[in-house]
């Protein structure tokens, strides 16, 4: 398939390693192939995510399959975004580092009419899919921000090292990072701005930011 990416040169890596073998890719930095997103079976999108206001540059397409990046953001929040009605299907994501590059892609949609056209997508860009509710955090983002929160949490406590952390979670969970780590290779400022939309989203304790964490982002 011929599909648009719209990211950073790192997103646009771990996606390559992922589809570059049997998807034809292209990379755009800053919306620059705008007057050509019809010829693209399909657009990844990770910058919407982070400014929503990025989604009028799709405003004047029409027909177009939109992936949007969306653990910090609903699509239907996003909707609030768009000026006027559109043709276009807007798909969510979980775009951020280390996710893409899995056996299943997580995703999300809006209107189930548009499930038999996301499966068909998934298929022919070469992966399985997990479809997950529309809402901030999606299902792995969430869970995984909120162990690395807890984390901080522990450090912040005097109960264990950073290290220790990272060692104790890799040998008793099997995942492929500890807490720190996996902060590392996602951002600690991916992190944050999750917390603090499920934080919004819910307003339920256990996304409240640790004010170690918030140290971290803040110096970061």
């Amino acid at each position: 398939m011929k599909i648009l990416v719209i990211g950073t040169e790192g997103d646009f890596a771990e996606f390559e390693k992922k589809f570059g073998a049997t998807n034809d890719l292209t990379l755009d930095t800053n919306y620059q192939f705008h007057s050509s997103f019809p010829a693209f079976d399909a657009i990844f999108d990770f910058f919407v995510g982070d400014e929503p206001e990025l989604f009028s540059n799709y405003q004047e397409s029409e027909g177009l399959t939109l992936f949007i990046n969306s653990p910090k953001i609903s699509l239907a929040e996003l909707s609030y975004f768009q000026e006027k009605e559109s043709s276009n299907t807007v798909f969510g994501f979980n775009g951020l580092p280390t996710f893409i590059d899995r056996e299943i892609l997580e995703v999300s949609l809006l209107n189930q009419d548009n499930l038999q056209e996301l499966r068909d997508i998934c298929k022919g860009i070469g992966t399985d899919l997990e479809i997950v509710d529309d809402r901030v955090g999606m299902v792995t983002p969430r869970i995984v921000s909120m162990i690395i929160n807890e984390a901080f949490y522990t450090v912040q406590e005097g109960t264990a090292t950073k290290e220790d952390i990272d060692q104790g979670m890799k040998l008793g969970t099997n995942y492929p990072y500890g807490p720190f780590e996996w902060c590392n290779v996602i951002g600690v400022r991916n992190i944050y701005e999750l917390l603090e939309a499920l934080y919004e989203d819910t307003k339920e304790e256990r996304y409240k930011i640790c004010p170690l964490l918030k140290k971290a982002y803040l110096s970061a």
